[in-house]
């Protein structure tokens, strides 16, 4: 199945965020978002960094990890910059089969200014390569897929 997780701020079509419905995926997580990885070290370390519950932030209900206390403010002053989009699902099931599955948090790549987790290594690259294949598709489809997570159906 090709799955791209996509991840950052706000959709790129529009005034709403990814997070309208305030829901993060926490899937097999844990109740962890991203599994306990750190958002900001995509950016400012180049690389899938564990977080520590030493450095914890609660937002929009689920726990963030961080691996330093710098990486902790950042994302406390800019959450939407450096969260998943789409609540953190992957943007591939979103995009072809209109529902959602986990990510895999060493699956990624900034692109645009933006953080994308996928599935597996090997869609992330082709999201990297062909983003126009990708990504107009997830954002016209995740208004339904959040409504019905509104609804408490998960697909």
């Amino acid at each position: 199945v090709q799955c791209i997780a996509i991840g950052a701020s706000a959709l790129a079509l529009g005034a709403a965020t990814a997070y309208a419905d305030d829901r993060v995926n926490t899937g097999y997580f844990g109740g962890v978002a991203i599994m306990g990885y750190d958002p900001v070290a995509y950016f400012t370390d180049s690389a899938a960094v564990k977080g520590s519950e030493k450095f914890s932030y609660d937002w929009l209900g689920t726990p963030w990890h961080f691996a330093s206390k710098a990486h902790q403010e950042a994302f406390m002053s800019e959450p939407t910059k450096f969260a998943p989009q789409f609540g953190g699902y992957c943007a591939g099931e979103i995009t072809f089969n209109g529902i959602t599955i986990n990510i895999d948090p060493e699956a990624w790549r900034i692109i645009d200014g933006k953080l994308y987790l996928g599935y597996d290594k090997t869609f992330i690259a082709d999201l990297e390569a062909h983003p126009q294949n990708w990504l107009p598709k997830a954002e016209e489809n995740w208004p339904k897929l959040e409504d019905n997570l509104a609804q408490g159906k998960y697909y």
